[in-house]
């Protein structure tokens, strides 16, 4: 059963913005001669490696809610140029919409087991995806999604 990673999308007020975003780091990297793929360091290695690659995700908090999702492809850890190792994420750039979830902050990243993961919102909600993502906050927030 695969591994999940959740963690905090700071700076992004939607899932349009992160999707925004990472299209804008790939050019970035592309542009610098790098390849074009969509990476997330982290400070921390995680320790359960070989779950998180069996089918693993790393959903996205965004202003209190669980809104999305990016596979995870590979897992490369890496020491910075002062030494510190760090850790690349390597994602899958597609962001898939899950579930709407409250989520309160927290600090890095955290584990989340695939029984407690939100489902992928075409699979809760079929059509759901198709509204914008305000009106579906405001739907989740009356109960009503």
């Amino acid at each position: 059963m695969p591994l999940h990673l959740i963690k905090l999308s700071v700076g992004t007020d939607s899932v349009a913005d992160l999707e925004h975003w990472i299209k804008l780091k790939q050019k970035e990297r592309k542009a610098r001669g790098l390849k074009p793929e969509r990476v997330h360091t982290t400070r921390m290695v995680p320790k359960r490696v070989e779950e998180l690659l069996a089918g693993g995700s790393i959903y996205w908090v965004i202003k209190g809610q669980i809104m999305c999702r990016e596979r995870i492809i590979a897992i490369t850890p890496f020491k910075d140029k002062d030494g510190i190792g760090r850790c690349k994420l390597v994602l899958d750039p597609k962001c898939i919409p899950v579930e709407p979830r409250p989520r309160q902050a927290f600090q890095g990243w955290r584990y989340l087991d695939e029984k407690d993961a939100p489902r992928d919102l075409s699979k809760a909600a079929p059509g759901a995806a198709l509204m914008p993502e305000e009106m579906r906050r405001e739907l989740r927030e009356l109960g009503l999604l």
